[in-house]
Order: structure tokens, then C-alpha cells, then sequence
């Protein structure tokens, strides 16, 4: 299962090639994943050259949203408690960057866009 456009995979693994350089980033999210029967929501900006190690803004739904990595394929294998996979949100337009998302789910204690 692929959770990324060609247009989003090329964006995602620029990112991640620039902060492999040391490059300080900021970026808007590139793709939003979700659990459709639980409270879990991913924010993600980078992809690692692997192709599998993303970065981003993750909310396991317990009110304790942070950055960090995880793998794409691991979560193709995940399903929520009524059996349902996480997908992507194809109606999801960033509306700020990454550090915005970030502040608000602190003070918030989830993703909430």
C-alpha cells in the first residue's frame, strides 16, 4: 500500500535530502494520514532515501502529539480498533508550517486540523 503521489514522494524526499545536509527546514506538511476509527493523525514532511522513514508531526490519539519518524510500511499494517487501515486525507491543504502544527497540538493535545 502506498500512502504517497509520485508529486508528493519527490517533494517528501527533497525535504529529507536537505535535512540530511544539515539544511535548517521548516516546511509546510506534505501529506496527512489518519486512522478513520481512532484518534491518530500523522503530519508528514520528509521522506528518508529509503523511501520508507518519513518525518513529521505524529498524534497517536493519547494527547501526547511530537516530531519523529516512522515507517510508512508500519503503519500499512496497522488497523484500528474496528479493523479499518490508516489512510491518506486527500482533502488536506496545509495551512501553515510544520512548527505551527507543532505549537497548537502542544497546547491543544492533539492535531486538530
Amino acid at each position: 500500500m502506498s500512502f504517497l503521489s509520485d508529486e508528493q514522494r519527490a517533494v517528501m524526499l527533497a525535504h529529507g535530502a536537505a535535512r540530511q545536509r544539515g539544511e535548517a527546514l521548516d516546511p509546510w506538511p506534505v501529506l496527512k494520514l489518519h486512522t478513520l476509527d481512532a484518534g491518530a493523525v500523522w503530519l508528514l514532511t520528509e521522506l528518508a532515501a529509503d523511501g520508507d522513514t518519513a518525518y513529521g508531526l505524529c498524534d497517536a490519539g493519547i494527547g501526547q502529539p511530537e516530531l519523529g519518524s516512522v515507517q510508512l510500511s508500519a503503519l500499512a499494517a496497522v488497523r484500528g480498533p474496528q479493523g479499518q487501515r490508516i489512510v491518506a486525507d486527500p482533502y488536506f491543504r496545509p495551512r501553515q508550517p510544520l512548527s505551527a502544527y507543532l505549537a497548537d497540538a502542544q497546547r491543544d493535545g492533539s492535531i486538530n486540523d
